[in-house]
């Protein structure tokens, strides 16, 4: 008898509120770029583990809600505070939010997100997203809030380490900003060499050589990124980002813009509303 229906109470419980199957249903959602539904799925669980309020977390970052972003991401990392993934986006979290706070909490905002993108690596030391937001932290921001030219240059080489092409692009960018076009534009080509398949990189070298002044040999890029990754709505987005920063090829980018806002897109893409707001420029 208990043989006969433990097949029905397994599949009772795998449809119960708070079973893995509402957490994948949630996932699903948010990867399609709806929220919302994500959202009602989740705020839906009678329970909450840090997967879950990760995921909240996640959603409420996507919709641009920075604060309630964090509080969902605060709760995911207490739950688990091993976890590099947790840390890697509550740091993204606490980064937006110095981006949008005013003088006074900005800075506290800021070296929260440096403590927790160093946190992830530290957790996780082959963890590349991770080393790659931590890089630009350590790249962008001054020294009272812990950035730092030294600090970037030490962490692109152990991002070598684990990956070749973004160990590159790491090397380049700081190339770049020395203003060493030669070694910068070496190291980008490197990148391409070592990971042909990764449209980014073809990405990478085509914004560097329109920043050059060298419009064809980007479009070659360009050209060279559609044959690896065909129909790709990123590559639309960031050929029509690239035009519009350099101010070059106006209309054909509000058509790429165009193109992108009607494909279909998924949460690792650029948000359709930067893209409107790209096409209203």
């Amino acid at each position: 008898m208990t043989k006969r229906f433990l097949p029905v109470l397994l599949t009772l419980a795998a449809l119960a509120p708070g079973a893995p199957l509402d957490l994948d249903r949630a996932r699903n959602l948010y990867n399609s770029t709806d929220f919302d539904g994500s959202l009602r799925v989740l705020h839906a669980l009678p329970v909450k583990d840090g997967a879950a309020y990760e995921l909240i977390g996640r959603n409420y970052y996507m919709q641009g809600d920075y604060k309630q972003a964090v509080d969902a991401l605060e709760r995911a990392f207490q739950s688990d505070s091993a976890n590099s993934s947790y840390a890697l986006w509550l740091g993204r979290a606490y980064g937006r939010r110095a981006e949008n706070a005013g003088p006074f909490t900005a800075p506290g905002y800021a070296s929260k997100t440096r403590q927790y993108f160093e946190r992830a690596v530290q957790l996780d030391p082959r963890n590349v997203e991770a080393m790659n937001d931590l890089f630009e932290y350590y790249f962008e921001a001054p020294g009272f809030l812990g950035g730092g030219s030294d600090k970037a240059a030490a962490l692109a080489l152990r991002i070598g380490q684990v990956s070749p092409a973004d160990g590159d692009v790491a090397v380049a960018r700081l190339a770049e900003k020395n203003k060493d076009y030669r070694s910068a534009e070496a190291s980008l080509r490197r990148a391409v060499e070592a990971a042909p398949a990764q449209m980014s990189r073809l990405i990478d070298l085509a914004r560097f050589l329109m920043r050059r002044g060298r419009d064809q040999e980007a479009e070659q890029a360009f050209a060279q990124a559609e044959k690896v990754a065909p129909g790709n709505p990123k590559l639309l987005y960031e050929r029509a980002e690239s035009y519009i920063r350099n101010g070059r090829n106006i209309e054909l980018a509000h058509e790429l813009l165009r193109r992108y806002l009607k494909s279909s897109i998924t949460a690792d893409d650029p948000p359709r509303a930067d893209a409107a707001k790209l096409l209203a420029r």
